[in-house]
This record gives structure tokens, sequence and C-alpha cells, in this order.
């Protein structure tokens, strides 16, 4: 793989970092927490049949991702930059959450709730496809890591930020801010419209100050043509990709295992330990926060015994952690080995990055990191 083509500045690393700050407000907020909860008990005809449409778009979002981003990156390989994407996509998202301010409590809405909701995380995800491969572009090699572990820290960061901000200012306050009333949710349906700016307003340092690829100079038409020909060429000569497809699949097996654990977490917490949904929450940032901490910390650890090294240390740990959970009978307990969980899911995802980093040829970039690791409050 050649070296880095466009190392960036200091000032561009951290617009690149905070661009993780912006987009992590949409799946705490909108995917996870707050409009996740609306949807299945104010919108939905009940939180059953609210809990199954909920998951039938998010996976139908995450099926168009994986069928759709291949092609869109093996694309932009081939016209050379990446942030033009990257800005439709983020553009596409924050159009999305806005658009929810109009689902009103009622089951007519449901339709235009899901539509947006999965428009939102489809964009979401793709627009990750285009961020993650700048990433062996504007950082060296031998700090890889603690790029990639910072930018996880600090999403989790933003996520969590603007989280609070949505319980204090809108959510949970007597009087929400700027006017909003309590009338048909409209102290929850804006945080739909917190998040879209949010979204769009931290995003915008990466695009002024994160250098991006030369273009190649060639026509939209050309680089489609020439990007899906490649994709072909890539899949008829997987067997020269081995150690990289022998790493996606193992992937795919402990982001399904971290996955899981982010899904049922709440639901094992109430039922077990009779978690009430304030605790919930408050659990919830308690974990994110010791995430953040651990993938921030383990970055320096990332470059210095790699990334493959970095993701074994996290899944054992995980697998211990996990296992204690299980067997555990105390509300005390459960927080205190929750959030040392916590400490090891941040590394998990931030070394998975770094490594397709180390990995994924320099001409196939963009269209190998599809794969990359999905973003996700861990609770």
């Amino acid at each position: 793989m050649s070296g880095p083509q466009t190392l960036a500045s200091r000032k561009g690393l951290i617009s690149w970092a905070i661009y993780d700050w912006a987009n992590s407000a949409f799946p705490t907020v909108v995917v996870t927490f707050v409009f996740a909860t609306y949807f299945t008990q104010g919108i939905a005809a009940n939180k059953i049949i609210g809990t199954s449409q909920w998951g039938y778009a998010i996976s139908l979002s995450a099926v168009a991702v994986a069928f759709l981003s291949p092609i869109l990156g093996a694309i932009a390989d081939q016209g050379g930059r990446r942030k033009p994407w990257l800005l439709f996509f983020t553009i596409l998202a924050a159009l999305s959450s806005a658009f929810l301010w109009f689902a009103k409590p009622d089951p007519t809405f449901v339709l235009w709730a899901l539509v947006f909701v999965g428009l939102g995380n489809f964009a979401f995800e793709s627009g990750m496809v285009f961020y993650n491969a700048m990433l062996p572009d504007i950082a060296p090699a031998h700090r890889l890591g603690r790029i990639s572990g910072w930018g996880w820290g600090t999403g989790y960061a933003g996520g969590l930020a603007c989280l609070v901000v949505a319980l204090i200012g809108f959510v949970q306050a007597e009087t929400p801010w700027f006017g909003v009333g309590r009338d048909a949710a409209a102290n929850i349906r804006s945080t739909t419209l917190l998040v879209a700016i949010w979204f769009f307003i931290f995003a915008l340092p990466l695009f002024f100050f994160t250098k991006d690829r030369q273009s190649h100079g060639l026509k939209i038409g050309i680089a489609i043509s020439q990007g899906v020909s490649t994709l072909i060429r890539t899949l008829q000569q997987v067997q020269h990709y081995k150690n990289v497809v022998r790493y996606l699949l193992a992937r795919m097996i402990y982001t399904d295992g971290l996955n899981t654990l982010f899904a049922f977490g709440g639901i094992y917490a109430a039922g077990t330990f009779g978690f009430s949904f304030t605790e919930i929450i408050q659990f919830g940032i308690a974990i994110n926060i010791t995430a953040g901490i651990g993938a921030a910390a383990f970055a320096w650890i990332d470059d210095w015994i790699g990334p493959k090294k970095t993701i074994l240390i996290s899944i054992v740990s995980l697998t211990i952690l996990s296992l204690l959970l299980l067997v555990i009978d105390s509300k005390t307990l459960f927080w205190v080995f929750g959030l040392l969980l916590g400490i090891f899911v941040g590394p998990a995802q931030a070394a998975s990055r770094s490594l397709m980093a180390h990995m994924a040829p320099a001409e196939l970039r963009a269209e190998m990191f599809m794969h990359s690791p999905a973003k996700q409050p861990p609770f």
C-alpha cells in the first residue's frame, strides 16, 4: 500500500476528528435514545409493533448501505476525492433528521418517521465510508491508531454532549428552550432539529480545513463506469486479498457480538436488575463516557503494539466482563463491571478502523472501507 498522499495539518486532523463529534449526534439521539423511544411509545400503534417497525427500517437501511456503498466507494476511488461524497451524505442525514420534526405522536405518521429514519441512517452510514477512507490519506502510518482512537473518543463525547443538551433543554425541561411547548410532543420532536443543526455545524471544519485527495479529472460517467468495473474485478480477484477477507469475516463475528450487546443491554438491565428508564439513560451516559475514555487511551496502545493485538485484548476483556455480568446478581456490581466493559468497547471499534486503514490497498480504500465498523453508542 502506498503512503498517505495528502497528510493533513494539525488543524486538519482536529477538524477530521470533530466530524466524529458532529455525526455521533444522529445514532445517539435519533437511533438509540430519544427518537427511538418516542417512536415506539408515542407514534406507533403500540410498543411491540413499534419496536418491530423500527427494527425493519434500520435493517433495510443497513441492507441498502451494504449493497450501494461498495459501488459508491469504487466510484469515489476512481474520481479521487472523498469530500464531495461526504458533504452530500452529511446534508442528506441532517435534512432527514430535520424532517423527523413533522412526525407527530399519531400512528398516521409511522410511515413518515420510518422513511426519514431509514434515509437518515443510510446517509449516516454511507458518509462514514468516505469519512473513514480519508484516515490513511491524512495521517502518517505510525499514527493511524492514535488519530482513529482520538476521533472515536471525540465521537462518543459529541454524541453524549448532544444527548445531554437534548435532555436538559427539551426532553426533561419543565419549560423547554426557545419557547418550544409540549403540545404534540413538540419538545421531543425538537431534538431532531437539534441533531440536524449540530450535525451540519460541527461537520463544517472538516470541509474547510482537512485536505482531500486530488481529483483524477474523470467525468462522472467515466468514474461510474470505471468504478463498477473495478468493483467487479475486485470480486473476481478476491483471492488476492485473503488477509482482508479473513479480517472482514472475523470482524463480522465480533461486531455482531457487540451489536447484540448494545441492542439487548438495556433490556437485560431492566429485566434482571429492575433498572428504571431514567437509570438506563444514566447508565447509557456513563458507559459512553468510559467507552470514549477507552478509545482515546488505547489509541496510543494501538500504535505501540498494533491494531490487531489491540482488538484481541479488547475482545478477550469484553468476553470476560460479559460473562461476569451474566452471573452477578447485584445492581452495584452491574454498574462496576458494565462501566469496565465500556472501556474496551471503544478500542475494539477504533482499532478496527485503523487496522483497515493499514490493510486496504491505496487504490481501493473507499471501496474496502464500506466494511468499516458501524458507529453505535455502546448502550
